[in-house]
């Protein structure tokens, strides 16, 4: 027995086919990009919506399809092959949501979703409970199989390579994957309806059951799953694709504002160097590792030589900027790993982390000596500083943070007293404000 095939429903599963394709696409991104249970949400609607897809594609396939006899399908199978398009459609968004897409991966999913919509379309044809029973030409039914594999394979790779990407080019590209997709579906489709064999002289049970539905009612129920579920998913989509740009916009910027406070209260408006609190920080920290390592450290105080005559006679904007300045070079002067911090006027405290014994801070003293000692071109004016540098060394010179500073501070005085321009280690017969230091 020879069947027909109206052309007409035939262009109508191809276009199908490509708006469950598209709808596919913009599923894998979906999937991938939510977060938690919103991803199991989307992947199983996603799923729902999919196979829903497909299988329509298939059951207007099949009404395009017509026999000299009366045809109808039985529910309960026809509802049993939209439950496999379903069921076969979740593993395949979810092997195209991973954030890799691996060789084992794809094939392993490309085959159970080959093998799948293999079954959906010989269970939809078994919905007709012909007798005798279909029979299928054996190497066009294995044709069918390879070609939903084939197809499978070439959906999956294509939705993860274009689930990110947003562009006008983009939806172009999406739109003309859809299309190829669409035609290796129906591809299959019409390869599996060639498969098959009825006898001339076939009785299709379902036309003579209670339980079977016309061309009429299947046609209706069709249209209003495929415009409705996924006219209604690709809104829903675009959506929610909305509002998370949006949240994940929100949240750049609720984190770039965060970074914004925490640097001013960290750092030196001024310099951009760390202030006092970000300064008592690191030096709890180099604390803790110079007990860890049994590495010293030593704390450098450093207070600028004839400042105020610079704000006196060229202004604050040149002092700020000669701040700015100085703030440079003495940055250049020490490790990354150093700490350089203004703790307020013309103060500089420098803390010199692992290897900061006192060997290496007579180094780096000297250096910042001679790099501060050097004019600086500020608005057009040469002008000239020097330093004073006070030197104190973990633990030699105390086992805590406050009696450190008092110790680099008297030393800094020393320094100034003993003629400016020159580094000075704390000593204890050094007298000062070191007798505000508690016994240690």
């Amino acid at each position: 027995m020879d069947g027909s095939y109206d052309l007409k429903l035939v262009a109508l599963s191809l276009v199908i086919a490509s708006i469950a394709s598209y709808t596919a696409l913009e599923l894998a991104g979906r999937v991938n990009q939510a977060k938690g249970r919103s991803s199991w949400v989307w992947l199983i609607g996603g799923a729902v919506a999919m196979g829903i897809g497909i299988w329509s594609m298939h059951f207007v396939g099949m009404l395009a399809f017509h026999l000299p006899i009366p045809v109808a399908y039985d529910a309960q199978v026809t509802m049993l092959s939209m439950a496999i398009a379903i069921a076969v459609s979740g593993p395949g968004l979810f092997v195209a949501s991973r954030p890799a897409l691996t060789g084992p991966n794809i094939t392993a999913g490309a085959t159970l979703m080959g093998i799948g919509i293999s079954a959906m379309h010989y269970t939809g044809m078994h919905a007709m409970r012909m007798s005798p029973s279909i029979e299928y030409h054996p190497p066009l039914f294995v044709a069918s199989v390879i070609i939903a594999m084939v197809a499978s394979l070439a959906a999956l790779w294509m939705a993860f390579k274009l689930r990110h990407k947003r562009s006008g080019l983009a939806v172009l590209a999406r739109l003309g994957s859809a299309v190829v997709m669409g035609l290796a579906i129906t591809g299959m489709h019409y390869t599996g309806m060639a498969a098959a064999e009825f006898a001339p002289d076939s009785v299709c049970l379902a036309a003579d059951s209670t339980g079977g539905m016309d061309n009429a009612a299947l046609a209706m129920i069709i249209a209003v799953a495929t415009i409705g579920v996924l006219a209604v998913t690709l809104a829903l989509s675009a959506l929610d694709a909305h509002f998370a740009a949006r949240t994940a916009k929100l949240a750049d910027s609720l984190q770039a504002a965060n970074e914004q406070l925490r640097t001013i209260a960290l750092h030196d408006s001024l310099t951009g160097l760390p202030n006092r609190m970000l300064l008592e920080d690191r030096l709890r920290q180099a604390v803790s590792r110079a007990d860890r390592t049994g590495t010293p450290f030593s704390v450098m105080f450093v207070d600028l030589d004839w400042f105020k005559p610079v704000n006196d006679t060229y202004g604050h904007y040149v002092g700020d900027q000669l701040l700015k300045a100085v703030a440079q070079r003495m940055t250049t002067s020490v490790r990354k790993s150093d700490t350089v911090a203004r703790t307020g006027g013309d103060e500089f405290v420098v803390v010199l982390g692992e290897s900061g014994d006192a060997k290496n801070a007579a180094m780096v003293g000297s250096k910042i000596l001679d790099e501060l000692s050097r004019p600086f071109l500020i608005a057009g004016h040469d002008v000239e500083i020097s330093c004073s540098i006070g030197i104190s060394v973990y633990p030699a010179d105390g086992k805590d943070v406050t009696t450190l500073m008092v110790k680099a501070d008297t030393a800094m005085y020393h320094a100034k007293k003993g003629g400016r321009n020159g580094y000075r280690f704390f000593v204890p017969e050094m007298r000062g404000i070191e007798s505000l230091i508690p016994s240690s």
